[in-house]
C-alpha cells in the first residue's frame, strides 16, 4: 500500500466500506454514566473532488432498528420509543455544501433526517488519510462528530426521559470508504 499525498489523488466516486466503519453516539445517562452505541447497518458514499472540495457531497442512511448499545431493554426502547424504527425505518444524512478549513479538516453542512424531521446541521471532518491498496484501488477515512439536541427532532419518550438522559446526544463517526472503479 502506498499513501496519497496529493488531495487531487482522491477524486472520485466512494462508497463506505461497511466492515471499517462505524456510526456512532454517546448520551449521558443521569448525571454520571454516559450510554454509548452504534448503528450496525447503513450504507453511504461520497464524491470527493480533491482539486475543488466544495463540489465534494457525502450521503448516508442507517437502519433505525440496527441501532446497539449491548442492552437488549435499552435497545428495544431506542428502536420503538424513541427512534420510532416501525414508522421512520431510516435516519439519513446528504450534504448540501462542503467548505474546507485547512489541509485536513472541513466543515460539511447538510439535512440531518432522524423520524421524519430535516433538520440542517454542520459536520466537523477530519480527513485521516488516503492510500492505493494492494490491488491500485484508493481508499480514503474520515473521523467527525457533531452534538445534536435530539429534542430537536422529538427524540424523546416522556417527561422521565428528559430528567433522565440529557437531550444532547455526539453523533460520532469513522469513515473508510473505498473508491468505485
Amino acid at each position: 500500500m502506498s499513501t496519497i499525498s496529493k488531495l487531487s489523488e482522491l477524486t472520485g466516486d466512494y462508497v463506505f466500506d461497511a466492515a471499517r466503519t462505524r456510526i456512532a453516539f454517546v448520551a449521558r445517562h443521569t448525571m454520571s454514566t454516559r450510554v454509548r452505541g452504534q448503528f450496525e447497518v447503513f450504507t453511504g458514499g461520497a464524491y470527493l473532488d480533491g482539486d475543488r472540495p466544495s463540489e465534494s457531497g457525502v450521503w448516508l442512511t442507517i437502519q433505525a432498528n440496527s441501532v446497539q448499545t449491548r442492552n437488549r431493554q435499552r435497545d428495544a426502547l431506542l428502536r420503538g420509543k424513541f427512534l420510532e424504527a416501525g414508522r421512520h425505518p431510516t435516519l439519513t444524512f446528504t450534504s448540501t455544501a462542503v467548505a474546507q478549513v485547512d489541509e485536513t479538516h472541513y466543515k460539511v453542512a447538510g439535512d440531518l433526517v432522524i423520524r421524519g424531521v430535516a433538520r440542517s446541521v454542520t459536520l466537523n471532518v477530519v480527513l485521516t488519510g488516503g492510500e492505493t491498496d494492494a490491488h491500485g484501488g484508493a481508499r480514503v477515512g474520515f473521523t467527525g462528530s457533531i452534538t445534536i439536541d435530539r429534542k430537536d427532532w422529538g427524540v424523546n419518550w416522556n417527561a422521565g426521559t428528559s430528567v433522565m438522559v440529557s437531550p444532547k446526544v455526539t453523533l460520532e463517526f469513522d469513515v473508510a470508504a473505498i473508491r468505485e472503479p
